[in-house]
């Protein structure tokens, strides 16, 4: 798996998994944290990939010390 990578203004990953049940449950996991932090994600789901794209809107769409504490929170439910 890619590290995150900010292109357009957005914080960025791409998680890939062995299948549609790890990349939803995946997105399961990131949903929670999500909306604990009240920061939520821009993402795509296409079978075992989830991409992910961050960035905060109350700060007109730019990468925020938000984004970058959701992404460290992304990466620990990494194994």
């Amino acid at each position: 798996m890619s590290a995150w990578t900010e292109a357009d203004g957005k914080l960025c990953r791409t998680f890939r998994f062995r299948d549609f049940n790890e990349a939803f449950a995946f997105m399961t996991r990131v949903a929670l944290i999500a909306e604990k932090m009240n920061h939520h994600p821009e993402w795509s789901n296409v079978w075992n990939t989830v991409t992910i794209r961050l960035s905060t809107h109350d700060a007109g769409g730019t990468v925020t010390e938000k984004d970058r504490k959701l992404a460290a929170a992304i990466d620990q439910l990494l194994p």
